[in-house]
């Protein structure tokens, strides 16, 4: 009977993680806030995200995602990783 239970709790988790982990998409750089940054992009947390947002501040959006390059923190393996999910529209 426990057995059922622990069943049927994990396939209603997974009814509800899979829905939300298929919401998560592209993020737009040149607009996004720091917090949408850090949950959209993988290797890239609150303080790596406050840092882009901080440079799009001081140098104007970016036109490109390899711009993104410039920003402290933010080295080739991570915009690798997230090439897919970074929007540079405005």
């Amino acid at each position: 009977m426990r057995l059922l239970n622990i069943r049927a709790l994990l396939a209603g988790m997974a009814g509800v993680l899979f829905p939300v982990m298929l919401l998560a998409g592209p993020v737009n750089v040149n607009t996004a806030d720091a917090e949408s940054i850090s949950t959209e992009l993988k290797g890239v947390g609150l303080a790596k995200a406050r840092a882009i947002v901080a440079y799009r501040g001081e140098h104007g959006t970016f036109a490109a995602p390899e711009e993104l390059l410039r920003v402290k923190g933010i080295g080739p393996k991570v915009l690798r990783d997230n090439l897919d999910n970074i929007l540079v529209e405005d």
